[in-house]
C-alpha cells in the first residue's frame, strides 16, 4: 500500500470534561477512499472538525501527520492551504452569488487594481464542471437557481478549485436523486484515479461499498475497526456501528387497521414564484386508523407540498379540505393542525424543524409549553422531567438538555423534532423524509417506534425518497407524479418497479387498494 498522505493518531477531544473522541486513528493514502461509518453522535463530524481546523491544534490531544510531517492547523484556511478540503452536509454556498463566484469565494482571480476577473473565473469554473462531467449549469447564474443536487456538485467543484489533495465528503448524497448519486460516485472514482484521497462519510452503506477501498468504524467516540472494504459485508459494518446484529431493518409488528379517520380532499398548491403553475393538482386520499401510508414519487413530484398544505404550512397559495373523524376541520396554520390532532415532522429540519438558538430540551417542549404553564410562568422542573424522559425514549444523544440543538448531529436533531411532535399526542402523524441523514441504528429505532404507534392506533403518513423504506414500512402506498395522484396501492407484492412505473405516468397493471371504502 502507498505511504499514507494523512495519519490521525490517538485523537482525543473533550467537551466540558466529556470525551467526544477517545483515541481515534485514521489513515488515508493518495488515491484511496476511506469510508468513515458510525451512528449519529459517534464522533464522525467532530473528528473531521479536528482534521479540518475547525477545532484548532491545541484544543485536542493526539497527533496529525500530513505527508509525514506534523500538521498544527490553527484555522480552516491552514488546512485548505495544505490541500485538505471538507464538504459539509449543510451546504456552504451563498445563494445570491453566481456559480462561478461561489466556486472562487475567498480565492478570486483579480485584475490589476483588485477588480474581479470574471472572464477568467467563468472560464475556469466552466472547465471544472466539464472535468466533473456536470452538464446543464450556467456558471454566471445565481446558485439559488439550481436544486440541491446541482448545488452539491458545485460544492465539489469549489473544493477541487482549492486544489484539494484530500477531500472529505460528509453525507454528500443526502439531498441527491438516484441519477445525481450515480454522477457523484463516478466523480469520486475519477478523483481516486487522479490520486486525490477521499474520506466518505455516509449512512448509505451501499455507497460506501461502491466507492470505498477501506472502512473505518467508530462507536461512542472510540475506534472500533479499520478493514478493507473488499470482503466486508454491510451487515458486518452495521454490527460494528451499533454493537449488535440487526437482522431485519424493518421490524414489522402486527397492527389493526380500522375505519377511515382522516381524509384530504381536492388539495391544490400553486407555485410560490409562478401562481399559474400547480405544484399539487386536486389530490384526494383517505387514511385509516392505525394505518401506515407511504407516499412515493420522484423528486419535485409535489409530495412535500401536499403534506405542507394539509398541515397549514405551505408558503404559497393552497386549497385543501381536511376531515377528521368525519367532520371537516379548518386548518390555516400548523397550530390549527396540531389542535386538530395532526402532527408533522418536516423534510428540512434545519429550516423548518429546529430553532437553532434554543437548547435541545426547549426544542422538544416547544409545541406543548402550555402544559407546563402555571400562573403565567413555566414550571421548569416539570418541563425538565418530561425532557429527560422523552430524550431517553428516543435515545436523543446530548451531553445536557440545555445544550444548543445546532451542536447536535443531524440524526439527533431529527429525533428531537420527532419527540416534539409525539408530545402533542397526534392521531395522525406526518413524517416527511423521517430518516434522511440518520444512521442505520437510529433508523431501526424510528421504524420500531412507527410500528408501535400504529399498534396503538396512531395513523401515520410516511413520505420518503427511498423506495425500500416505503415498501418496508407501509400498509398502503400513494404514488405522486407531477402534482397528481398516479396510484393508490395495497402493499401486497408491490415492487419498486410498480411504483416507478406509476410515478412516470405509465400504465400499471395492478389493482388499487380499497382506500375509497
Amino acid at each position: 500500500m502507498a505511504q499514507a498522505l494523512l495519519e490521525m493518531r490517538g485523537i482525543v477531544k473533550s467537551f466540558a470534561g466529556v470525551k467526544a473522541l477517545d483515541g481515534i486513528d485514521l489513515a488515508v493514502a493518495p488515491g484511496e477512499c476511506v469510508g468513515l461509518c458510525g451512528e449519529n453522535g459517534a464522533g464522525k463530524s467532530t473528528l473531521m472538525k479536528v482534521l479540518s481546523g475547525v477545532y484548532p491544534h491545541g484544543t485536542w490531544d493526539g497527533e496529525i501527520l500530513w505527508d509525514g510531517q506534523p500538521l498544527r492547523a490553527a484555522t480552516i484556511r491552514d488546512t485548505e492551504r495544505a490541500g485538505i478540503v471538507i464538504i459539509h452536509q449543510e451546504l456552504m454556498l451563498v445563494p445570491q452569488l453566481s456559480v462561478a463566484e461561489n466556486i472562487f469565494l475567498g480565492n478570486e482571480i483579480t485584475l490589476p487594481g483588485g477588480r474581479m476577473n470574471y472572464a477568467a473565473m467563468y472560464q475556469r469554473a466552466a472547465g471544472l464542471l466539464r472535468e466533473l462531467n456536470i452538464d446543464g449549469i450556467n456558471v454566471a447564474q445565481p446558485v439559488m437557481n439550481y436544486g440541491g443536487g446541482h448545488q452539491q456538485l458545485i460544492e465539489i467543484a469549489k473544493a477541487l478549485n482549492k486544489r484539494a489533495r484530500l477531500l472529505i465528503l460528509d453525507e454528500p448524497s443526502s439531498s441527491l436523486t438516484a441519477a445525481e448519486i450515480r454522477i457523484l460516485l463516478d466523480i469520486v472514482r475519477d478523483l481516486k484515479r487522479r490520486g486525490v484521497a477521499c474520506v466518505y462519510i455516509s449512512h448509505k452503506l451501499d455507497e460506501v461499498e461502491a466507492v470505498c477501498d477501506t472502512v473505518t468504524v467508530i462507536r461512542d467516540g472510540k475506534h472500533v475497526a479499520t478493514q478493507p472494504m473488499q470482503g466486508t459485508s454491510t451487515d458486518r459494518i452495521i454490527a460494528m456501528m451499533v454493537g449488535r446484529e440487526i437482522t431485519n431493518l424493518f421490524p414489522r409488528e402486527p397492527h389493526t387497521i380500522g375505519d377511515v379517520i382522516f381524509e384530504a380532499r381536492n388539495v391544490t398548491c400553486f407555485d410560490v414564484t409562478n401562481a399559474s403553475r400547480k405544484r399539487v393538482d386536486n389530490v384526494s386520499f383517505k387514511l385509516h386508523k392505525g394505518e401506515i401510508l407511504g407516499v412515493a414519487g420522484l423528486v419535485g413530484a409535489g409530495r412535500t407540498e401536499l403534506m405542507q398544505a394539509i398541515f397549514g404550512a405551505y408558503p404559497g397559495i393552497s386549497e385543501a379540505e381536511v376531515w377528521m373523524n368525519g367532520a371537516r376541520v379548518k386548518i390555516g396554520t400548523p397550530a390549527d393542525a396540531i389542535a386538530a390532532g395532526i402532527g408533522m415532522v418536516p423534510e428540512d429540519r434545519k429550516r423548518h424543524g429546529i430553532v437553532p438558538q434554543l437548547g435541545v430540551g426547549q426544542n422538544i417542549t416547544l409545541a406543548v409549553l402550555a402544559r407546563f404553564a402555571k400562573g403565567g410562568r413555566i414550571d421548569t422542573a416539570a418541563e425538565l422531567d418530561t425532557i429527560h424522559a422523552e430524550m431517553k425514549r428516543l435515545s436523543v444523544r446530548a451531553a445536557h438538555p440545555m445544550l444548543s440543538i445546532a451542536s447536535l448531529s443531524g440524526g439527533n436533531q431529527q429525533k428531537a423534532v420527532l419527540t416534539r411532535m409525539l408530545l402533542t399526542d397526534p392521531a395522525v402523524l406526518i413524517l416527511d423524509e423521517p430518516t434522511r441523514g440518520v444512521d442505520v441504528g437510529a433508523k431501526f429505532e424510528i421504524y420500531k417506534l412507527m410500528f408501535a404507534l400504529a399498534a396503538r392506533g396512531v395513523s401515520i403518513i410516511v413520505v420518503s425518497s427511498e423506495l425500500t423504506e416505503v415498501l418496508g414500512v407501509s400498509d398502503r402506498v400513494l404514488v405522486i407524479g407531477e402534482g397528481q395522484l398516479r396510484g393508490d396501492f395495497a402493499n401486497d407484492g408491490l415492487t419498486q418497479e410498480h411504483i416507478l412505473t406509476a410515478a412516470l405516468g405509465a400504465d400499471v397493471t395492478r389493482s388499487t387498494s380499497a382506500s375509497a371504502a
